[in-house]
C-alpha cells in the first residue's frame, strides 16, 4: 500500500500524470531501445512499437495501478497485475530488468514534466513504480515455477498445417528436444518466437485452439494480416518439418468444466480459446451449460467451424448462436444477419468470455451490462498488448 506520506502526493498529481502519461511512455521506448535495442530481438515486437499499441498498454497499466492504490488503500489491482504477469512470463520478462525500465520511463517523465516535477512528487511516483514491479516480480517468479520446465523458449516442430476459413491456418507443433513441456489449460496462450527476413526475431502470442491437455502437442490457428509483419512469415515460409522457439502456456482466461451458465461470445479468429475451451469440455464430458455466440463476415470466414461444431454436438447443454454480415444463413447454425446481439442469451448469474476485435467486444460486453451482468463476471481476452486495461 502506498506510505502516508506519497499518498497526498500521488492524489493530487494523478490527474496531471494520467493525462501526461500516453505522451511519456513513447519518449521511454525511444530511451529504453537507444540503450539496449537487443531488446527488440525477441522480446518486444517492433509492430507494437510502430502501431503505438504497446506504449497504450503500459500508459493504461500505470494509470489503473496508480488510481486503484488511490481508490482502494491497502489492496492492489490483482486481476490487472496478474494480466500483465502472464503477459511478461510468456515472453521470459525478468526481475533485473525492472531497474532498466524504471531508469528510462523516470528520465522521460522528467523531461516531459520539467520543473514541475519535485523532488516530492518523484519519491512518490518511484514509489508507486516499485510498488507495481514489486508486485508484479512476485506473480512472476510464481508463474514460472509452476512450469515443468526453466526455460523461456524450447524448439517445437511443424508437424501438422490445416487451413480453416478464409485465410486461417492451424499448425501443430511436437517437441524438437526431450525438454519437459507443460500441460495448458484451455483458454491459455503461448509466445512464438522466429527470425524476420533481417534476421531479427520477433515475438508473437497466440491462443492454443485445440489439443490443450496433451503436453506434447501444441496447436495454434494464424489468422494472415496481408500487412502485418510475423503472420505473412508464418503463413507463407513455415514449412512441415520447421523448429520454431515456443514458450510454455500462460495465460488466467481459463474455462473450468463445472460452474455458473457461460457464456461465449467471439468475432472472427477471437474463436481460437472458445475452440479449446469447447473441445476441453467436451472430452472432459462436461454437463455445464453453455451458450456459444460467434460473429464472423461470413459462413466460409469462420475459422474452425467444424472443431467447434462437433464439440458442441458432444455437449449435452450446449446451443450456439451465429451472425453473419453477408452471406449464406443456415437455419442449422441458429444464424442471424448483421451483428452480435446478446438480448435472450444471458441468464441472470451467466459468467460471460469474450474475445474477437476492440469495437466487438466494446459493444458486447455494454450488452452484457446493461442485461445486468457485473463487471467481474465479465472476461475478456485481447491479442497483443492489452490496451483495454482501463475499462
Amino acid at each position: 500500500m502506498l506510505s502516508t506520506k506519497s499518498f497526498p502526493v500521488i492524489e493530487a498529481t494523478l490527474p496531471i500524470i494520467a493525462e501526461r502519461i500516453s505522451s511519456i511512455t513513447p519518449n521511454f521506448y525511444n530511451r529504453l531501445f537507444a540503450a539496449h535495442p537487443e531488446l527488440l530481438n525477441g522480446i518486444f515486437s517492433r509492430s507494437n512499437q510502430k502501431n503505438g499499441t504497446q506504449q497504450q498498454a503500459l500508459a493504461g497499466s500505470i494509470a489503473v495501478f496508480a488510481t486503484y492504490l488511490v481508490k482502494h488503500p491497502g489492496v492492489t489491482p490483482e486481476t490487472m497485475l496478474a494480466r500483465v504477469a502472464h503477459k511478461h512470463t510468456s515472453l521470459g520478462v525478468i526481475e533485473e530488468q525492472y531497474p532498466i525500465v524504471y531508469k528510462h520511463l523516470f528520465d522521460a517523465i522528467a523531461e516531459d514534466l520539467g520543473d514541475a516535477l519535485t523532488p516530492e512528487i518523484a519519491e512518490a511516483w518511484t514509489e508507486v513504480y516499485w510498488l507495481m514491479a514489486h508486485a508484479l516480480i512476485k506473480i512472476e517468479k510464481g508463474l514460472y515455477a509452476q512450469q515443468a520446465n526453466a526455460e523461456i523458449y524450447t524448439p517445437w516442430k511443424l508437424v501438422e498445417r490445416t487451413e480453416t476459413g478464409v485465410d486461417s491456418v492451424s499448425f501443430s507443433f511436437e517437441p524438437a528436444d526431450d525438454t519437459p513441456a507443460t500441460v495448458a489449460k484451455p483458454g491459455q496462450f503461448i509466445s512464438v518466437r522466429m527470425p524476420m527476413a533481417d534476421g531479427v526475431r520477433q515475438v508473437r502470442q497466440y491462443t492454443l485452439s485445440g489439443d490443450i491437455e496433451q503436453a506434447n502437442r501444441r496447436t495454434i490457428t494464424v489468422k494472415l494480416d496481408v500487412n502485418g509483419e510475423f503472420s505473412p512469415v508464418i503463413h507463407n515460409d513455415l514449412k512441415l518439418g520447421d523448429v520454431l522457439e515456443l514458450s510454455n502456456p500462460y495465460g488466467d482466461l481459463v474455462i473450468d468444466e463445472e460452474g455458473a451458465p457461460l457464456v461465449i461470445a467471439t468475432a472472427g479468429i477471437g474463436c481460437t480459446p472458445s475452440a479449446a475451451a469447447l473441445q476441453t469440455l467436451a472430452a472432459r464430458g462436461s454437463n455445464r451449460k453453455v451458450t456459444v455466440l460467434h460473429a464472423d463476415q461470413e459462413v466460409g470466414a469462420w475459422p474452425l467451424r467444424e472443431q467447434m461444431l462437433d464439440s458442441i454436438a458432444k455437449l449435452p447443454q450446449a446451443t450456439l448462436g451465429t451472425w453473419f454480415e453477408r452471406g449464406e444463413l443456415p437455419e442449422e447454425l441458429n444464424a442471424k444477419a448483421g451483428y452480435m446481439d446478446l438480448t435472450d442469451a444471458l441468464a441472470e448469474d451467466a459468467e460471460v468470455y469474450l474475445c474477437g476485435p476492440l469495437p466487438f467486444m466494446h459493444a458486447v460486453r455494454s450488452q452484457a451490462l446493461e442485461a445486468g451482468i457485473p463487471a467481474e463476471r465479465i472476461h475478456y481476452e485481447v491479442f497483443g498488448p492489452d490496451v483495454w486495461l482501463a475499462a
